[in-house]
């Protein structure tokens, strides 16, 4: 954080005319020629809370649920899109419908499931729950759709399996819709502060995430500004890097529509 400058407001009256008086803003210190850099500050930031544990648990985190979300959706996603089996339309109907129940109505029963399992303070209990998702088997479905069958019947023929399919046909051509998914899968477990703040509650600072560890830096360092500023842009930085690598399948992956030539 730099100050600029400071300003303050100041009545100036005339001493011929006490009655008129004029506001005017007063300058209580020279403004800032050139900005200064503090890479100490990041140093003190990391030896203040630890933040390269909490660094690494997250990253450790978000990987897991970033490879387990995408797995599962890619799979979940091809048998609802491809394979034929009873109920298959009202299970995928069912399972979209939970995206509409809020996730204040989840947290109290998984709590109680994660403190029954023994998770509570565990980080498993910030991976698994997390790599099940009807949005991601939504997009995977419908991405897989839109792959003309005809390439599929002709694998089948000549004697490939529905594994073989789905690694040399399907996902090839899936690379927007995974790319879409892994890069809102990775902001939303990196980012990830509510969960953590009710599963991870016995003050063991070893499994904390990085926002529960700038959560407490913001107690910690609350007359430090400069500290805190130092964590969230450390915290920052690598979504914004994966963003940014990432913004070109977007367009690409709501633009495309079946096998390209």
């Amino acid at each position: 954080m730099i100050q600029v400058s400071q300003t303050a407001l100041g009545k100036f009256i005339d001493p011929a005319n006490p009655d008129i008086s004029v506001l005017q803003n007063v300058r209580l210190s020279q403004p800032v020629e050139q900005l200064t850099a503090h890479p100490e500050n990041y140093e003190a930031v990391v030896d203040l809370q630890g933040l390269d544990r909490s660094l690494a648990n997250t990253a450790l985190v978000t990987i897991l649920v970033v490879i387990g979300q995408i797995t599962t959706s890619v799979l979940g996603g091809y048998a609802f899109a491809r394979l034929r089996f009873p109920g298959r339309d009202s299970i995928f109907v069912m399972y979209l419908g939970t995206l509409m129940i809020p996730f204040a109505v989840l947290i109290l029963p998984l709590y109680q499931l994660m403190v029954l399992i023994g998770w509570v303070d565990n980080m498993a209990a910030l991976i698994i729950p997390w790599i099940f998702t009807a949005y991601g088997t939504f997009l995977m479905r419908q991405f897989f759709i839109t792959v003309p069958k005809e390439i599929e019947e002709a694998a089948l023929i000549d004697g490939a399996s529905r594994l073989e399919i789905l690694w040399r046909i399907f996902l090839p051509s899936a690379a927007p819709a995974l790319a879409t998914l892994g890069t809102f899968t990775f902001l939303y477990a990196w980012n990830s502060f509510f969960w953590p703040l009710v599963v991870i509650n016995t003050g063991n600072t070893q499994n904390h995430v990085l926002t529960l560890a700038l959560n407490v830096l913001r107690g910690r360092a609350a007359d430090s500004p400069n500290l805190i500023l130092a964590g969230a842009a450390i915290a920052i930085l690598p979504p914004l890097v994966v963003f940014i690598l990432g913004q070109r399948f977007f367009v690409e992956s709501v633009a495309s529509s079946g096998v390209k030539g």
